[in-house]
């Protein structure tokens, strides 16, 4: 009679080996993915760009730690987002996970959040193209409004008009009189006196009817830019030059280093014209 053991009791340890064989003899998952991304031709750049999973995660993914994963959930997401990306079944993958990492998780769905981390990237910026547009709109209606509706700005410019004006040369709106058979305004004395002769002084005069304007230094710095109604004035120094420039010149009497300027300009032309501290030679 036998006291050791029988062969049925040796088979579970048998079972035990063979499936231990068995456990050794599988690849891991990161091997997997890395032969198989391998194979297709793949770096791990292309991987990361089409996976959106960084490529250091990649690496610890391909080496077996999966700690740069985050936990069990994100880990299982990128398992699965690598695999599609080496043409894998990833299932097989994600169970394998799971018995070699305590089973699925039961609470927390891996898809949603994995796509949560994988779009975040590719949040869009302000569309600025729009907003420039829109600001062009909102400049070139400004700067019409200005030219055909905004009349007397002297409260932006007045800063920018010489001091040597006389008090009373703009006119508001309020205190104009209509005297058809008036003559064309004709300069002061005391406009005329406060010319100095070490800077030049140009006086403009809306004598006729409503003209635009624009006036520079000798730096090409604009000093007025505006409407003048009939019967306003303004008056600008430089210590050197004064370029202007008139939207209806017929409409103007210009008054240059306290003496007036005889041109005919016509009606509704445009005219550019500079002066200096010697101008005008004769008038």
């Amino acid at each position: 009679m036998s006291i050791g053991n029988s062969p049925e009791d040796e088979r579970p340890f048998e079972d035990e080996r063979v499936e231990a064989d068995r456990e050794e003899a599988r690849p891991s998952i990161g091997r997997v993915l890395q032969q198989a991304r391998i194979a297709a031709g793949l770096t791990v750049d292309d991987v990361s760009s089409a996976t959106r999973v960084r490529m250091n995660i990649v690496h610890a993914i391909e080496a077996d730690d999966f700690t740069p994963c985050g936990g069990d959930v994100y880990a299982r997401g990128h398992i699965r987002a690598l695999a599609k990306a080496v043409h894998l079944d990833p299932e097989p993958l994600l169970d394998q996970y799971g018995d070699e990492h305590g089973g699925r998780p039961a609470p927390t769905p891996a898809a949603p959040l994995f796509e949560a981390e994988r779009i975040r990237p590719e949040r869009r910026g302000p569309n600025w193209t729009a907003a420039m547009v829109a600001a062009i709109v909102a400049v070139i209606g400004f700067v019409g409004f200005t030219m055909f509706q905004g009349g007397d700005d002297s409260g932006n410019n007045e800063a920018n008009v010489a001091e040597g004006s006389a008090p009373g040369d703009s006119a508001s709106p309020t205190t104009k009189t209509k005297k058809p058979a008036d003559p064309k305004p004709e300069p002061s004395d005391s406009a005329i006196a406060a010319a100095p002769r070490d800077k030049v002084t140009v006086r403009v005069v809306a004598a006729d009817d409503r003209s635009w304007i624009a006036a520079k230094d000798h730096n090409g710095r604009m000093i007025f830019d505006g409407v003048l109604k009939k019967g306003d004035t303004k008056t600008f120094q430089d210590s050197s030059m004064v370029q202007l420039v008139l939207g209806d010149a017929g409409a103007i009497d210009l008054f240059v280093n306290g003496k007036k300027i005889e041109e005919n300009f016509q009606r509704g032309s445009v005219e550019r014209l500079t002066y200096t501290k010697g101008d005008p030679a004769a008038g």
